[in-house]
């Protein structure tokens, strides 16, 4: 019988509140008399000029805030069953699970990747009253993760596995059990010296997506790079906008060293601006063609597989993409509830969960607690709930693993029987849309839509109200 448990490491959250979205105010300018002159503007008045909430809305906030601390602080503890005899892929990497060596090798490798969650009582964002993501920042926290993948694959050793996993991991061979009491009994994996050695790199990637606002990749700087698009706090962010705002991010900030992201435009990666963005040669005047610097990049790749739902013609190359080293993940999810996805056994995709609210840490004392940056409960769910509207991501060390990058997504697009690929890579250069194009407004990239006469289940959807884009 499934016990509940409010420090479980994997979370089942609920359908994202639909106020959030619809609720969205618009701040008066000035008030004026029913005769069309302007009134001296009281206190509350230049309140709300300037965009502050007035007491209402810090009401609403708070019982808000409280309504989702208690929707998503708390599971169900629950397992989930894997095939022994089909291979599971994480972000490239094969684990058949037949063996308890295979099992550790799979726990460890999951377990190491950045976790970001809900957190609340963080210090308030500006221009709101909010102190906690709870019940809309889901698409940004996956975003994180994306991220937070990308860096780990920058900065750590290869096949770089956290050395403290082992306390959150136990081998059962029946299915992989939720996190298990770090004092269980367990078969120890020998440590490596140099996963040891990078903890320090670790602890200090942490950091940089703290909930406080000098965080560069923090909620707070998030959401306030996203004003530039229309967006604020307590709005719901699209795969395609978090892509631009964690580029704006990366590119504002100086803690990562030789490392830029480029987002594609209209589902094509245009190899001449990735060459502008990376090749430090060309910066220099005049360009020196015999210089040997090459930024590394993360490619964020925004696509819609489908219409209104999932075209399952293209199930196989998202498979392809996963089981290629150079990709970093996927932010999309389920209509209404954004997940991450690593990996796929089988049918159903394997993912990391940002729906579980947790305290906020405070990154700023020396050794804080990395456990809840790290889940060890891995959860699968099938291709066919997966929301068209997602975002790919890679990423490419030197310029040629950026060449090779292209040779090998290019094979993994041409799986797809589809006529259309999910994206295409080009030569030259495209427009520079910035993040200001995708406004709240903008429905993203082009859908590729199931052909006329195949079955889908957009057919059941008539209504476009009930379903949101992520």
């Amino acid at each position: 019988m499934n016990s509940v448990s409010p420090s479980g490491a994997q979370y089942i959250g609920g359908v994202m509140q639909d106020e959030l979205v619809e609720n969205r105010r618009q701040q008066p300018m000035e008030r004026q008399s029913s005769f069309g002159v302007r009134t001296p503007q009281t206190p509350d008045a230049c309140r709300e000029a300037a965009g502050e909430p007035d007491e209402m809305d810090k009401l609403k906030a708070k019982l808000m805030s409280a309504w989702n601390n208690v929707k998503y602080g708390w599971t169900v503890k629950s397992k989930t069953s894997f095939n022994k005899m089909s291979p599971v892929i994480v972000l490239g990497h094969s684990y058949l699970l037949n063996s308890e060596d295979e099992v550790e090798r799979f726990r460890l490798a999951f377990v190491s990747r950045i976790w970001l969650t809900y957190r609340r009582e963080f210090p308030q964002l500006e221009g709101s009253t909010w102190t906690t993501d709870c019940g809309w920042g889901c698409m940004l926290r996956s975003g994180q993760m994306l991220l937070a993948q990308g860096l780990l694959v920058h900065l750590m050793p290869r096949d770089w596995t956290w050395p403290d996993a082992q306390q959150l991991t136990d081998v059962d061979f029946e299915s992989l059990p939720s996190i298990q009491h770090p004092r269980s009994s367990q078969k120890k994996r020998p440590e490596c010296a140099r996963d040891r050695q990078a903890e320090p790199i670790h602890h200090r990637l942490v950091t940089w997506f703290g909930d406080q606002p000098p965080a560069p990749f923090g909620v707070h700087q998030l959401v306030e790079i996203g004003k530039s698009s229309g967006k604020k706090a307590g709005d719901w962010y699209g795969p395609s906008v978090v892509a631009h705002i964690l580029r704006k991010a990366v590119a504002k900030t100086s803690v990562v060293q030789n490392l830029a992201v480029y987002v594609a435009q209209d589902c094509t990666v245009y190899k001449e601006d990735v060459l502008r963005l990376c090749d430090l040669s060309l910066s220099q005047t005049p360009p020196d063609p015999d210089s040997q610097g090459w930024k590394s990049v993360i490619i964020l790749v925004p696509v819609r597989l489908g219409g209104e739902a999932l075209n399952p013609s293209y199930i196989e190359c998202v498979k392809n993409i996963l089981k290629l080293e150079c990709c970093i993940g996927i932010i999309g999810g389920k209509p209404k509830h954004s997940l991450f996805f690593i990996g796929f056994q089988d049918e159903q995709l394997l993912y990391l969960d940002p729906h579980y609210c947790q305290p906020v840490v405070d990154i700023t004392q020396a050794n804080f607690s990395l456990e809840s940056f790290h889940c060890s409960s891995p959860k699968k769910m099938p291709f066919n709930r997966m929301d068209p509207s997602c975002t790919i991501g890679f990423y490419a060390k030197n310029k040629k693993d950026f060449e090779s990058l292209c040779s090998a997504v290019s094979v993994a697009l041409s799986s797809s029987t589809e006529k259309y690929p999910i994206f295409t890579f080009a030569d030259g250069q495209g427009h520079d849309y910035g993040l200001e194009g995708h406004s709240s407004n903008n429905t993203g990239p082009a859908a590729h839509i199931l052909p006329p006469g195949r079955p889908g289940r957009s057919n059941n959807r008539r209504n476009s109200d009930e379903f949101v884009f992520l």
